[in-house]
């Protein structure tokens, strides 16, 4: 439970491209979530997540070294109550759908606007 002041959830950003991480962050505003954190790949995201213990994630696809799948499936592993949101320019039903499959609360195609980003947010908080 928060604190008075303290936001609800702690967000962690998950993107090989540090333009869409910082788009993320910027973009994000909502006064429940805080960004805690940000990962280059799957493997950063794991070593992040234990220091840091997220709530959220938004979680790219591809990217080197443990792409978004396998993390996805392994942080829902350690965290089953962690909402993870898919943010991906493989927009295909199919990529979607695996991607729920293996955890993942919720898709977001870039790219994305800051309300399509918000609105994809708000919904993984109050699903």
């Amino acid at each position: 439970m928060a604190m008075a002041g303290e936001a609800a959830h702690r967000l962690m950003i998950v993107d090989d491209s540090n333009v869409v991480r910082r788009r993320i962050e910027r973009a994000q505003d909502l006064p429940a979530i805080d960004v805690i954190g940000s990962a280059r790949n799957g493997r950063e995201a794991l070593e992040l997540y234990e220091r840091l213990r997220p709530t959220l994630v938004t979680m790219d696809l591809t990217m080197p070294e443990m792409d978004g799948g396998e993390c996805v499936a392994r942080l829902v592993a350690r965290d089953p109550a962690i909402r993870i949101l898919v943010v991906s320019a493989l927009a295909d039903k199919l990529t979607a759908m695996e991607a729920i499959e293996k955890g993942a609360s919720g898709f977001l195609c870039k790219p994305f606007t800051d309300r399509q980003l918000n609105d994809a947010l708000r919904k993984l908080i109050t699903d």
